[in-house]
C-alpha cells in the first residue's frame, strides 16, 4: 500500500478559547465509577448464589430465596442500566449511571442492613 492510498484520521480541531487543546470526552469518570459498582454488585450476587447452592448440600442455613433472587435481580438491573449509560450520552446516560448507584444502595440496604 502506498502512502497516497492510506487514509489518515484528522485530529479534532481545538475549540476557540480552549488554549489549543482538543475537546475532551465528558462522563468517562462517572461511567467508570458506576461500571465498577455494577461489577461489584454482580460479584456480590454470585457470592450469595454460591452460598445458597452450598447451603442446599450442607446443613448450613443459606441466604433464603428472597435474598438470593433479590441479589440476582438487582445485579441484572444494574447491568442493564450500566449498558445504557455506556452506550448513550447526556442526561439519559447520567440518569442510568445514577440508577446503578441507587439500585446498589437499595439492594445492600434491603438485604444486608434491614
Amino acid at each position: 500500500m502506498t502512502e497516497s492510498e492510506t487514509a489518515t484520521t484528522p485530529m479534532p480541531s481545538p475549540e476557540p478559547g480552549s488554549g489549543g487543546k482538543p475537546p475532551r470526552p465528558t462522563g468517562r469518570w462517572w461511567r467508570g465509577l458506576s461500571g465498577s459498582v455494577a461489577a461489584g454488585l454482580v460479584l456480590l450476587a454470585l457470592g450469595v448464589t454460591c452460598s445458597g447452592v452450598l447451603s442446599l448440600f450442607t446443613e448450613i442455613n443459606g441466604p433464603g430465596a428472597f435474598s438470593l433472587f433479590g441479589h440476582l435481580i438487582a445485579a441484572g438491573l444494574a447491568l442493564l442500566a450500566q449498558r445504557y449509560a455506556d452506550r448513550h450520552r447526556g442526561g439519559p446516560a447520567a440518569v442510568a449511571a445514577l440508577s446503578v448507584l441507587v439500585i446498589t444502595v437499595v439492594a445492600v440496604w434491603l438485604f444486608w442492613w434491614a
